[in-house]
């Protein structure tokens, strides 16, 4: 017997120290899984709320992979989230944030971007071009997009060591703050950086269109940043952000993805999760003059050079 129970102890000295918990019961019960998250919406126009949460949860039924959602109107005052503090590894998208971070920094010297810097910034931005990206972050070094982030208070986007700036981890809470920073007036971004950044956004090229533009109107001005990225686990990464102004409504969405078996499962997520928001925003525009994006979107894209 006291053999047995001296066995019994050593065995459960190991598993508690390999982190592993062992039940000493038998037939103990495994703990339930937790709930999955819901969509959550506030609006000041009556009834908005309910459906957006409604559509977007329906739009993302039977979806595989983990998906983050937010969303802000200002004309409505409408909020809707999901996931918004579940971290992911960025992609390009990060490319928006360097792009904010040389302005920052370019702002406390008061001058101007370089000729060569604009040059930089344009290929990374409207061609999501990974070599000027590596270019400019080496320039800036942690220190300054640290320090950007922290003015900016997105204080949970950890930039990526080692010069993978495509490991930068970010969440919906921080891109939305990134997105509300580059479209109303703030003391961290002057008014012709914000500018500047919206217009290269404005001008990404058609292949690179895709994501939370979907289902928008013809009248609403677009200006987005995507980001695609493959690794060895939780499969590709796949996220859009973008702002959106016209037909009586300012928005920003920023749409997360990672979990997904192709680059095209997760651009579709994504867009379903779009065409969602701009038909329920702006419910009178017709379904011919709403955007789709006709290109297929590329998969060779490295978003994770080292410096």
């Amino acid at each position: 017997m006291n053999r047995h129970i001296s066995l019994r102890a050593r065995v459960l000295t190991v598993a508690v120290a390999a982190g592993v918990l062992v039940p000493v019961v038998a037939g103990a019960a495994p703990a339930s899984a937790a709930p999955a998250p819901k969509v959550a919406c506030a609006s000041g126009k009556a009834g908005l709320a309910a459906k957006l949460q409604k559509d977007i949860t329906a739009a993302l039924a039977g979806r595989s992979g983990t998906v983050a959602v937010g969303l802000y109107d200002r004309t409505t005052k409408t909020t809707c989230t999901l996931r918004a503090t579940t971290a992911y590894d960025s992609a390009s998208v990060v490319k928006v944030t360097v792009l904010a971070t040389l302005l920052w920094d370019a702002k406390k010297t008061n001058r101007y971007l370089t000729s060569r810097e604009t040059g930089l910034a344009t290929a990374m931005i409207t061609k999501s071009d990974n070599a000027a990206t590596t270019t400019l972050w080496k320039q800036l070094g942690l220190t300054k997009v640290k320090g950007f982030l922290k003015a900016a208070g997105m204080t949970n986007t950890v930039p990526g060591a080692d010069g993978y700036w495509g490991l930068t981890r970010i969440n919906v809470t921080d891109e939305q703050r990134l997105l509300s920073l580059l479209t109303a007036k703030n003391t961290v971004l002057s008014d012709n950086a914000r500018a500047y950044v919206l217009k290269l956004m404005g001008g990404v090229v058609t292949s690179q269109r895709w994501g939370t533009p979907a289902g928008a109107p013809s009248s609403v001005s677009v200006h987005v940043k995507n980001g695609w990225l493959q690794r060895a686990t939780r499969g590709r990464r796949v996220h859009s952000i973008g702002t959106f102004k016209g037909a009586g409504h300012d928005c920003t969405v920023s749409v997360l993805t990672d979990g997904n078996s192709t680059m095209n499962y997760g651009v579709t997520t994504i867009q379903a999760v779009a065409r969602t928001i701009h038909k329920d925003l702006i419910p009178t525009a017709s379904a011919a003059s709403r955007y789709t994006p006709t290109t297929t979107p590329m998969e060779a894209h490295v978003a994770v050079p080292r410096g």
